[in-house]
């Protein structure tokens, strides 16, 4: 018992809306519909919980997490109410400041139970229909002050991780957990495969209609590292579960659902570190980066660059920093600050071509090719534009050079470009042009469950308006406003800049 008051437990709470006395209700009901009818808690038990800190036994805190995760439609997992033992997972006091007062970075023979725990709640929410995206976002800042000391340090591997008698040591993790087995390099071949299905699929169609499949053999993964495998089957299995993390995090991001998806690339943060992996570790957090750009918060993701940059560390390949530079250039544009876009942007362009690709490129990185990077100085361009409608031009000139090259079946990237290119010719004020790329890009949304491609065609959209008394854009406004789905409720975290 710490003797404060839990004022993440107390933060959940009232929004659950619970009485005390009916949460100790619903916990004494759950905990008997998972295996355990001997537990019995009350209401005082429950404000001992909120008010003083005392953290219950096992199996409550996983009962807990159940109920809040059903009550509030987002996964919720153990640490998020704050009932982490501190023997167990790293909130300790320095100078009685906490340490990582978020959570994260939690210890490293965490990652497994963790990775497993929150995949477990969130293919529940799935089973359920309950999937939404609840409270918001941790702010970039934050999360990259959490993160920094624990990402500049040595990957915990084998050698220095406990090693317990029972081989399944990792904590209890989600329900639907079952007991993995030890596998061999044809399984992790195979599963390495899978990756790159999912994330075809995901490219081509976006992320709505795979993203409980990735959930799912993410979960997995979790069980299977809970053992000792050889360290370089070991290594290679966390390169699995991170670049399943980040395709969860992207997929979830795509749908909409965004603290889910902040939750996904720290995970995938911690695998890619754990494998010893830092410049994987630094391209997660680089789509929380983007993640924020689109969410209107470009000083956060500006934020989180500067920790992915530096905590890569040294063996990053020139097109991955180029690809780094891009998302810099997108926050920055956001911010209207055109001179720094454009020199950052310079510095992508020369590091691309500076790559003489004699080394081979890690996989998470063989999809960035160069209409990927026309397609991101198109979008940084076309973002400057709405506060120097000169560059709208530019915008122009690289959506045309990305769209020449999308011919790899890409169909989500191939919209953006389209969008791109619709929205800056509205802003060169070329409705003609403008109204051509608009239906292109309408034409192929029916077919893909990307959330994110209806988000930039709301900000086109707006763009229309001048145009409203031209036949043709009168005609595309009407188009637009039948196909655009219906919003959800507050707190979706549905609203994007661009």
């Amino acid at each position: 018992m710490s003797g404060q008051p839990n004022t993440r437990l107390a933060d959940l709470f009232g929004l659950a809306g619970w009485s005390k006395g009916e949460l100790a209700r619903l916990v004494n009901r759950q905990a008997a519909a998972m295996g355990h009818p001997q537990l019995s808690t009350d209401t005082s038990r429950v404000r001992r919980w909120i008010d003083t800190g005392e953290i219950p036994r096992d199996p409550v805190p996983r009962v807990l997490a159940a109920l809040f995760t059903e009550r509030l439609g987002r996964v919720v997992t153990i640490e998020d109410l704050g009932l982490v033992r501190h023997g167990r997972a790293g909130r300790r006091q320095v100078d009685g400041i906490e340490e990582h007062p978020e959570g994260v970075p939690w210890a490293p023979e965490r990652t497994a139970a963790v990775l497993t725990e929150f995949t477990g709640m969130d293919l529940m929410l799935n089973r359920r229909g309950l999937v939404g995206a609840g409270a918001a976002l941790a702010a970039g800042s934050t999360l990259s002050s959490a993160m920094y000391e624990w990402l500049h340090t040595d990957p915990a591997l084998k050698a220095d991780a406990p090693v317990l008698d029972d081989p399944l040591h990792a904590d209890p993790a989600g329900f639907d957990r079952y007991e993995a087995a030890p596998i061999g390099s044809q399984e992790i071949e195979e599963l390495e495969r899978s990756v790159e299905v999912f994330r075809a699929w995901d490219a081509a169609r976006g992320g709505g209609l795979q993203r409980k499949a990735v959930v799912g053999q993410l979960n997995e993964v979790g069980g299977m590292l809970a053992y000792h495998h050889p360290p370089h089957l070991q290594r290679r299995l966390w390169g699995v579960a991170a670049n399943l993390a980040v395709l969860a995090g992207w997929m979830s991001h795509d749908v909409g659902l965004e603290p889910t998806a902040q939750k996904y690339f720290v995970i995938a943060a911690h695998a890619a570190r754990e494998g010893g992996d830092r410049p994987r570790a630094g391209e997660a957090l680089s789509r929380a980066a983007r993640q924020m750009v689109h969410l209107g918060r470009p000083d956060d993701a500006l934020d989180l660059m500067k920790l992915a940059q530096s905590g890569a560390g040294d063996r990053l390949q020139p097109r991955t920093k180029a690809m780094f530079h891009t998302i810099e250039a997108w926050a920055q544009a956001s911010m209207g600050k055109g001179q720094a876009m454009r020199r950052t942007l310079g510095q992508a362009e020369d590091l691309f071509v500076s790559d003489r690709q004699d080394v081979e490129p890690p996989e998470w990185m063989q999809t960035f090719k160069d209409e990927d990077l026309y397609g991101m100085q198109a979008l940084a361009y076309r973002t400057l534009a709405e506060f120097d409608p000169g560059a709208a031009a530019h915008a122009q000139y690289y959506a045309e050079k990305a769209l020449a090259l999308r011919v790899d079946g890409r169909e989500r990237s191939k919209i953006f470009d389209h969008l791109s290119m619709a929205s800056a010719c509205f802003i060169a004020d070329d409705p003609e042009q403008a109204d051509r790329y608009a239906r292109l890009a309408l034409m192929s949304m029916g077919s893909n469950s990307s959330r994110r491609t209806w988000d930039r065609l709301r900000q086109m959209y707006r763009l229309t308006a001048e145009y409203a008394g031209y036949p043709r854009i009168h005609q595309l406004r009407e188009e637009i406003r039948l196909a655009l789905p219906k919003p959800r409720g507050r707190g979706d975290g549905s609203s994007a800049q661009a």
